[in-house]
């Protein structure tokens, strides 16, 4: 079977899981999950909560506000709004995605070994650094990566609970020091952490742009060595895999050598870092 067959095969099988995808994606399950939370709320009230079971009274009144929680503070949920954790694809190829950058000590060493192994990537930059470091933004365009927005300040620990406006300003923030470089509007947004807000799934709607998590991760703050990280990347190469590493110069030495490990991984067992389509995204 040749190559165009091949493809024509997948895309006819895949089409079914891709049309559900489409259709759960248009569902604004953010609201759905408030909309439940209030009518819970409204029952205890119209049948007295004295006359309902603790057990009942509890369920109604905490389950559907620990779902809303659930569904923004835990990375890759899909339970409030649609994230992309994979793409489809035929063939052995995955999407290398590095956060955090651009860093001096780590950008020009990871370009180098992406066009050592001819791979591509998205560098999801954080926008006040990406101001302050122009030239290597530059850089990776010019050697045919793409950029993707990871909020202007990196909020990790307060971006949750995040308003309209501030989720608004991490987003075009990030957007205007990037255009400001010369960079296109990038469609792709991931949140510090994969945390999100309750106002990001309106945000991204409104400007057209795709949440973006990860099939897997390496967890480089979580070792000192990249053996560990690198073993939790290797877990999850598939068709079709986001793979997760980040920039650092505090931890440079580290990060560097866990992206040469993953692509000298990657290419031993013949795999080939791309970038996606828009259109098959899953």
């Amino acid at each position: 079977m040749d190559t165009f067959t091949r493809r024509r095969l997948w895309l006819l099988l895949s089409r079914p899981g891709r049309i559900w995808h489409s259709m759960m994606a248009a569902v604004n399950r953010q609201g759905l999950a408030l909309s439940v939370s209030v009518a819970a709320k409204l029952t205890i009230l119209a049948l007295g909560w004295s006359r309902l079971h603790p057990a009942v009274v509890a369920a109604l009144f905490f389950g559907p506000d620990l779902w809303i929680v659930y569904g923004l503070l835990i990375p890759n949920t899909k339970g409030l709004m649609p994230a992309v954790t994979q793409f489809a694809t035929p063939r052995r190829e995955v999407w290398l995605t590095i956060d955090d950058g651009p860093e001096p000590g780590t950008t020009p060493a990871m370009l180098d070994l992406l066009d050592l192994h001819h791979a591509r990537a998205t560098f999801f930059v954080i926008g006040a650094k990406a101001a302050a470091e122009p030239d290597l933004v530059r850089e990776i365009l010019r050697r045919g990566h793409t950029v993707g927005n990871h909020t202007f300040s990196h909020p990790l620990a307060t971006f949750w609970f995040a308003g309209p406006g501030r989720t608004a300003r991490e987003l075009d923030s990030t957007r205007a020091a990037c255009q400001a470089i010369g960079a296109e509007p990038s469609a792709w947004f991931r949140p510090p952490a994969g945390i999100k807000t309750l106002f990001l799934r309106r945000a991204l709607e409104q400007r057209q742009m795709v949440l973006v998590g990860w099939t897997g991760r390496g967890r480089e703050c979580l070792s000192a060595s990249p053996e560990r990280p690198l073993q939790r990347l290797k877990n999850s190469v598939r068709p079709g895999a986001i793979l997760l590493v980040h920039e650092s110069d505090a931890h440079a030495v580290q990060r560097i050598a866990l992206v040469r490990a993953l692509l000298e991984h990657l290419s031993a067992v013949g795999y080939s870092c791309v970038l996606p389509d828009r259109d098959d995204l899953i």
